[in-house]
């Protein structure tokens, strides 16, 4: 299982952009299918909601790939 940290520097990121950040896309719109097709967990549990706010301490997960949100500094 393959671990991405990223760095928050804001109060939140929406999932859709966190995905295309991260480079498992290419642009959030690309993001929105692969969120709207039910592969995508946030803490555990499947999220749909396309720009669902994802703030530090939170997991998103995607296949294999585990996404680490944290504050940034």
């Amino acid at each position: 299982m393959q671990t991405i940290e990223f760095d928050l520097n804001d109060e939140y990121v929406e999932l859709n952009q966190l995905l295309k950040l991260v480079g498992i896309c290419d642009s959030g719109g690309a993001g929105k299918v692969l969120v709207a097709s039910g592969g995508v967990k946030v803490d555990g549990k499947i999220e749909t909601r396309k720009t669902c706010k994802i703030r530090a301490g939170q997991l998103v997960t995607l296949g294999d790939i585990r996404i680490r949100v944290q504050a940034a500094g």
